[in-house]
């Protein structure tokens, strides 16, 4: 007996609007991804049940204090470049919950990404049945991620750890390439409080037989690094020795960097359109791991295609990383939220841009090091602009603001709650500079408050 064709329908924007609102309703009613219980118990049940979709494929996983997720989407592009079909999962995002999950180099569709929970929600429901604990918002969506690249399916993944590195949920998968950017001082309630600490608990992801790829790295923390390799039988190429930057140059919009790879090759005059010498060192810590993943270094390799990448590096984007989204002031967005982050933000926005006068806007979450920050700031800014994002995270503003005055003085600092009248007395002040090409104004401190002036900016 023949069926009847089923009726199709495309669902509209507003359905997929309220489909997604009800997903992350869901996600948010769980443990918040800061919120760690050290234990792999919990995703390994899940992935074991959706038949371990991380071993359909490769992958390079990355972990660091400071730029996992440029360094990841550098990857990804030199990958794509390459003609693989990536997958590329990283945190958090800076507008959408869909941007952490993307398939060549795009965000997977909000209907997509719904279809995605809807698939594993069945099976979510019965570990969290089996556990002591319920399954974390982080927990559920890396599973989504990696059920949906088994199904895409990617020729290789690219994953960013969420936080530290044994114990992440993205650990359960067993990438062949490890990466390590530059340990700081970060959660150190939860990882350590020392980067050789820290180290340890990252270099948890590096596994039995790999390539780990490691940035410079306090001395503490790269001792943690080698022990952890030698204990697992890994290969460490180390930046500065096996491969580094050998040469950078500013550029409009960007620089010009010379990069050393492994194996000794030299790849000359890369554009980068990104600022500061960190950028530069994740495009080497990129390109390093890219190679790894090809067998570059190893006998009678051949270097990578210089032209691709060229094309790849040029390609690079990194939405939320010293962005600019306005002229006449300029308006720099930087999601920097740990005094490392901030002093390296500080040092390319000195290197980059010729501010006579720039104005910050300041919304951090209340579990950093925020003294640190400002701290980081204060030679570059004029006067600072404290607010608050929307989410429980935030720092309370009169807090903020009262660290905020320690640092820069009573007569230096604003108190704007809400982030548009922020980033409003933000343009003012600057403006107050009469010639605007030497204005600017930096929204910094979380990647959530860049993420929220984004979307108020109308950049996405």
């Amino acid at each position: 007996m023949s069926k009847a064709p089923r009726q199709s329908s495309t669902p509209s924007a507003d359905d997929l609007q309220t489909g997604l609102r009800e997903v992350e309703a869901e996600l948010a009613r769980r443990w918040p991804e800061n919120r760690l219980e050290p234990s792999l118990d919990r995703i390994a049940a899940l992935v074991d049940i959706l038949g371990q979709p991380q071993r359909s494929y490769p992958a390079i996983h990355i972990t660091g204090t400071n730029g996992k997720t440029s360094t990841a989407r550098m990857v990804e592009q030199l990958l794509r470049t390459f003609d693989l079909r990536t997958g590329r999962y990283t945190s958090p995002h800076v507008e959408s919950i869909t941007e952490r999950i993307s398939l060549d180099g795009e965000p997977i569709s909000e209907d997509r990404f719904v279809e995605a929970y809807r698939d594993i929600a069945p099976y979510v429901s019965m570990v969290d049945q089996s556990q002591p604990i319920p399954l974390s918002f982080f927990e559920v969506l890396t599973a989504m991620a990696y059920a949906a690249f088994a199904d895409a399916p990617v020729d290789v993944a690219v994953v960013e750890v969420g936080m530290g590195g044994s114990w992440d949920a993205t650990n359960v998968i067993d990438a062949a390439v490890s990466v390590i950017t530059p340990i700081g001082l970060d959660h150190t309630d939860k990882l350590g409080d020392t980067p050789g600490r820290i180290a340890v608990e990252k270099a948890g992801i590096i596994k039995e037989g790999a390539l780990a790829v490691v940035a410079q790295q306090p001395l503490d923390a790269a001792e943690a690094i080698l022990r952890r390799a030698v204990e697992v039988n890994a290969t460490v190429a180390r930046e500065g020795m096996e491969f580094g930057v050998v040469r950078r140059d500013l550029a409009v919009g960007g620089q010009l960097v010379t990069l050393r790879g492994l194996g000794g090759h030299t790849y000359e005059d890369l554009f980068l359109p990104l600022h500061g010498a960190h950028q530069a060192q994740n495009a080497a810590l990129a390109l390093a791991a890219v190679e790894s993943f090809f067998g570059v270094g190893t006998a009678h390799s051949e270097p990578l295609d210089g032209d691709k990448v060229r094309q790849a590096f040029a390609g690079t984007s990194s939405p939320g990383r010293l962005e600019v989204v306005r002229r006449s002031p300029t308006v720099l967005l930087d999601g920097a939220h740990n005094p490392a982050g901030a002093r390296a933000t500080a040092e390319a926005v000195s290197e980059s841009f010729g501010f006579t006068r720039l104005v910050g806007v300041v919304g951090t979450s209340g579990d950093k090091d925020v003294r640190g920050v400002l701290e980081a700031f204060e030679p570059i800014l004029a006067e600072v602009v404290v607010t608050r994002n929307s989410t429980h995270r935030a720092m309370p503003v009169d807090e903020l603001a009262a660290l905020a005055v320690e640092v820069f003085g009573a007569d230096r600092v604003q108190v704007e709650p809400r982030l548009d009248d922020a980033i409003e007395a933000a343009v003012t002040l600057a403006e107050q500079e009469g010639d605007l090409g030497g204005a600017g104004v930096l929204v910094t401190g979380s990647v959530i408050t860049v993420g929220e002036a984004r979307i108020l900016l109308g950049r996405n």
